[in-house]
C-alpha cells in the first residue's frame, strides 16, 4: 500500500486523540460506537463534506462543514434506536488517489426496536492531514429502516 492516511495491516491501539497513528476510518468508527460528538468532531476536517447518495425522504443527501456534519450525526444518535457496537470490514480497496479508499463494511449493533442488526454499507473516504475531507456514505436505507422498525 502507498504511504497514505490509511493502514490496513496495522490496527493501532492508541487513543482517539493520537490521530497520527490511528487512521481516520478507525477514529470515525470508534466515535460512532462511543457516540462521542467531541471525538467525531476531531475526525472531520473543518470544510469536510459527508454525502448520502442513497437516502430516504427527510434525510439530507449532503452535509457541508464539520459543524453541520457532527450536529446532524449527534442528533441522529439521540433520535435513533440503533446503537453500533462494532464494525466488520468486508474489504478495503485502494484507488488512484492515495488518500481515498473504498470500504465494504457492516455496522453491527443492537436496536431497541428490533434487536440485533448488521447494516451493510459502502463508504468512499478521502482523508486530508489525518482527517476526513470527504465521505460518500452508501447506506442500505432498507436495512436501516428495518433495523429501526420503520417503513420507508
Amino acid at each position: 500500500m502507498t504511504s497514505s492516511a490509511f493502514s490496513r495491516r496495522s490496527r493501532a491501539s492508541s487513543s482517539l486523540s493520537d490521530s497520527f497513528n490511528v487512521p481516520p476510518l478507525e477514529r470515525f468508527r470508534q466515535a460512532a460506537i462511543s457516540q462521542s460528538a467531541d471525538d467525531m468532531s476531531r475526525v472531520y476536517a473543518v470544510d469536510a463534506v459527508h454525502e448520502f447518495p442513497f437516502t430516504r425522504p427527510g434525510v439530507p443527501s449532503r452535509l457541508e462543514g464539520r459543524d453541520e456534519i457532527v450536529n446532524w450525526i449527534a442528533a441522529g444518535w439521540k433520535a435513533s434506536p440503533l446503537k453500533y457496537e462494532r464494525y466488520r470490514t468486508l474489504a478495503i480497496y485502494d484507488t488512484d488517489h492515495p488518500e481515498t479508499i473504498v470500504v465494504e463494511q457492516e455496522a453491527i449493533g443492537t436496536s431497541t426496536s428490533t434487536g440485533e442488526f448488521a447494516l451493510p454499507n459502502i463508504v468512499v473516504l478521502t482523508a486530508r492531514n489525518g482527517q476526513i475531507a470527504h465521505l460518500r456514505d452508501y447506506v442500505n436505507v432498507l436495512a436501516a429502516a428495518a433495523a429501526m422498525g420503520r417503513d420507508i
